[in-house]
């Protein structure tokens, strides 16, 4: 998959997630213009590949903000953030106002987790020639199988995005662990993840710290490294986490472990 300048391919890479906004269901992960450029840098230094800037939190119950709230939170991020430092950035909104204001400041990549379903944001994608991570979402919760409904979710969204001009290789795709199904199935989701490269584009995981793994928040960082050992065996290209180093360092001994040199020695 192509995003900005850079290619990714045959790894799992870690996307650092940064959050403009008061209200992201995991304080730490909480930055302002005022410190979001250290917390870029320690994410480059612990071994992210990809920055993902959220400016308006997704959790559950959240109060939805606007277009022009959104860009008022990342607007001096972005553009600090790509005068600084040479790493894909993608920028978490569905909306196409905020895509286009992103896109224009030199954004790399839309995080979208509404899939491309609200709004002409895929012509704005494509108008830069930016990548685009589609996320299954729905209105209502799921019931039943959960694979039908996702993996059509995500085809229709995807050939949404090729129909609008953006390139196969620029499309991600995402099954949305903890967007409209309970906690039995997000760990259906998550076991069976790898039924998400049948579609035949690059995988994002994003599961980190989140409630389908019971208790508080704060204790959740070794069920997440857990599912990032995981994803390196789905053959899933990126994981989206809060905690860099220590799903940088997972997916480092995942592959030393299973290096075919080492096997043979």
């Amino acid at each position: 998959m192509k995003i900005g300048a850079k290619e990714f391919k045959n790894h799992t890479y870690v996307m650092a997630i940064i959050n403009l906004t008061p209200d992201s269901f995991y304080a730490p992960s909480r930055r302002t213009c005022d410190d979001v450029l250290y917390a870029v840098e320690n994410a480059v230094n612990d071994g992210a590949s990809v920055i993902d800037i959220g400016a308006q939190s997704t959790r559950p119950g959240y109060s939805e903000v606007g277009a022009d709230e959104e860009i008022s939170r990342f607007e001096k991020p972005v553009g600090m953030i790509k005068a600084r430092f040479d790493i894909p950035l993608s920028v978490d909104t569905y909306f196409e106002k905020s895509a286009r204001a992103a896109l224009a400041l030199g954004a790399d990549m839309i995080n979208d987790v509404w899939g491309l379903t609200r709004g002409n944001i895929a012509k704005a994608i494509a108008e830069y020639g930016a990548s685009v991570c589609i996320m299954h979402n729905s209105a209502e919760p799921l019931r039943g199988d959960i694979w039908q409904p996702v993996l059509s979710f995500l085809k229709d969204s995807a050939a949404k995005a090729l129909a609008a001009g953006i390139e196969g290789d620029k499309i991600c795709i995402d099954g949305g662990i903890g967007f409209a199904k309970d906690r039995e199935q997000n760990f259906e989701l998550l076991n069976g993840y790898e039924r998400l490269n049948a579609l035949g584009y690059a995988t994002l995981l994003g599961c980190s710290r989140k409630s389908m793994f019971g208790g508080r928040v704060e204790d959740r960082l070794p069920a997440t490294v857990a599912a990032t050992r995981l994803a390196c065996e789905k053959g899933v290209l990126f994981v989206r986490v809060h905690d860099v180093k220590e799903n940088a360092l997972a997916i480092r001994e995942y592959y030393e472990s299973n290096s075919p040199r080492l096997k043979n020695e």
